[in-house]
């Protein structure tokens, strides 16, 4: 069988070929085998191409795994263990294929010859622009178990802070589903009942009835299809926002609104901070630490801040002023603590300081996140139960008055 595949050998160069093989399992070993990473294969016939196999993609590592290897290779590093001895034992516990396959590549790097943090370079997907540049700067300083405990640290402070938003926002989701769910139920089988009725009666009907009535005939009669242009448009208004047009103006109203505007600004800041902080203490310059963060960021508001403070301080001026001059963004105090940081020395420190602030102040609000949200949804559904309530009752009371 003959395959058409792309491969990234180990100077990082992409490179396209075409092979025979019996499968492209087999071809993705052979890749392999010579320090290559397969990158896709896909069978080629006289109709194009029938099946694709992209390794790419092929799997995920999730964020919990990550903090895992980080700390136990740390602590067999420490312990006395070579480095390819404590990825060997990593790769046989691991359960995930694709972390699996990752681990025998950085394995093989090393036994040729390689480093750790150019085999994870490989894998950008798995190993962030933070997580190579902490690791690299470990090897060349000769601290890589010390650093790769921080780099732990810096994953288990971002998968803490995940997890709390998320499960702040379990009630409210839960509750959204559940209102969504008996609206659908009483859209097919109570309000045709009452428009039947209504029907008899000749009524003439008001706006908000005639509105709740055509929702209710689109679910019945045209259910796959309704469903289907509401996801068109959803889809539709996440791809129009995701357009650099039109992006930097969500961004922007995201961070107007009340409450969540805030927890975002903190949230933001926390991040920044911490990376820095990471990379800085790993003995990276703050140039390159600067443009690693641009890329964790993903507010585009923030991230233009990071990217011109940059040039900042490539002619000369602190970075302290960067945050100074944007307090719409970063709180008063951080670009105050940057500048204390600067004069003595200890920028780094001071990062940390600022990022444990924020990131008790994240805790705190999401803790409280439910308490807030929950009067709110209250306002909601009273809101859309009266409506209903109104449209369908308003008809009646109409016939009541032409009875009397």
């Amino acid at each position: 069988m003959k395959f058409k595949y792309k491969e990234q050998n180990k100077e990082g160069a992409l490179m396209e070929g075409v092979a025979e093989s019996p499968d492209m399992f087999t071809l993705a070993r052979e890749i392999r085998a010579k320090g290559s990473i397969p990158l896709s294969i896909k069978e080629v016939t006289g109709k194009e191409f029938k099946f694709s196999f992209d390794l790419e993609i092929f799997g995920s590592v999730s964020l919990s795994e990550k903090i895992m290897f980080t700390n136990n290779l740390s602590g067999m590093l420490s312990a006395g263990l070579a480095l390819t001895r404590a990825l060997s034992v990593l790769e046989k516990q691991t359960r995930n294929k694709t972390f699996n396959n990752i681990l025998k590549t950085l394995i093989d790097d090393i036994n040729k010859g390689g480093t750790l943090s150019t085999g994870m370079k490989k894998f950008p997907k798995v190993f962030s622009g933070v997580f190579v540049s902490m690791v690299h700067s470990g090897e060349e300083s000769g601290s890589l178990p010390g650093t790769l405990k921080e780099v732990g640290e810096t994953l288990k402070k971002t998968y803490d802070l995940n997890r709390k938003i998320k499960g702040a926002l379990i009630y409210p989701s839960i509750i959204l589903a559940a209102i969504f769910l008996i609206g659908v139920l009483m859209m097919i089988y109570v309000v045709p009942t009452l428009t039947k009725t209504f029907s008899d009666m000749g009524v003439e009907l008001p706006g908000a009835t005639r509105f709740i009535i055509f929702i209710s005939t689109s679910l019945t009669d045209h259910f796959l299809l309704f469903f289907l242009v509401i996801g068109s448009v959803i889809g539709s208004f996440v791809l129009f926002a995701k357009l650099k047009a039109t992006q930097r103006y969500f961004d922007l109203i995201i961070l107007k609104i009340p409450m969540l505007g805030t927890l975002l600004k903190e949230m933001n800041t926390a991040r920044t901070a911490r990376t820095l902080a990471s990379l800085l203490s790993s003995g990276v310059d703050v140039s390159k630490a600067l443009s690693i963060t641009e890329e964790v960021l993903q507010n585009i508001h923030y991230k233009e801040l990071i990217h011109n403070s940059i040039g900042s301080i490539e002619k000369g001026i602190a970075l302290s002023a960067s945050f100074k001059e944007n307090t719409h963004l970063y709180p008063i105090m951080v670009g105050e603590m940057i500048e204390v940081g600067e004069e003595t020395g200890k920028l780094s420190q001071i990062l940390v300081d600022i990022a444990n602030f924020y990131e008790n102040e994240v805790d705190d609000k999401t803790k409280n996140l439910s308490t807030i949200i929950e009067p709110v949804l209250m306002i909601f559904i009273g809101a859309a139960v009266g409506f209903f309530a109104i449209a369908m009752i308003k008809p009646m009371y109409s016939v009541m008055d032409t009875i009397n």
